[in-house]
């Protein structure tokens, strides 16, 4: 059986540089009136020796580093407006979704990181989402039904009492926990 290749962090010539030169190398990296020359020229002027072409590599990194932190930014704001809103929304569905859509992602933009992912780690994650998903719509399941039979319950106690002696309170009875049961559903 061959040996699975272990995922190791990209390092460039930049990582392994002064942190301060790495500092200014980055606020060049901003400026977008630095060329990539210019950073390796600068580097060079410190007594280092970087390519134009591994500025360029360390920059796409950084670039698609920060793009995937605001992209997460942008989600958990997008969860914390819907929670705002709406507090009696289900979250484990959204989280879920989240998850599928970042592998999702995943698989559609890093074939290469995906040929390194074996088939039985992928398959793990598979299963831990159906698994998480079967048992959030078992939870919604066995709430639905404690629901249901606390309603019969109530009316058999409490409905059929005051029915009797305050028809109309007991019509109103029913209709709130009727709403109730039903929000709780939601």
């Amino acid at each position: 059986m061959a040996k699975e290749r272990k995922r190791t962090r990209v390092r460039s010539k930049i990582d392994a540089l002064p942190k301060e030169v790495q500092l200014v190398v980055d606020g060049m990296l901003l400026d977008v009136t630095y060329t990539y020359k210019d950073i390796s020229e600068y580097i060079a002027q410190q007594g280092y020796e970087v390519s134009v072409g591994s500025v360029f590599r360390y920059a796409q990194r950084t670039k698609n580093a920060a793009q995937r932190i605001i992209a997460a930014q942008e989600q958990t704001k997008a969860i914390i407006e819907v929670i705002k809103q709406n507090p009696n929304a289900d979250y484990t569905e959204g989280a879920l979704q989240m998850v599928s859509a970042g592998l999702t992602q995943k698989i559609a933009a890093a074939q290469e990181e995906f040929d390194d992912i074996s088939v039985d780690k992928a398959a793990k994650i598979l299963i831990a989402l159906t698994k998480t998903k079967s048992y959030k719509d078992k939870v919604y399941s066995d709430l639905t039904e404690r629901t249901t039979a606390a309603m019969e319950e109530f009316k058999a106690q409490v409905y059929n009492e005051i029915l009797e002696k305050d028809p109309i309170l007991a019509d109103r009875l029913a209709s709130f926990a009727e709403q109730f049961a039903e929000s709780i559903k939601e």
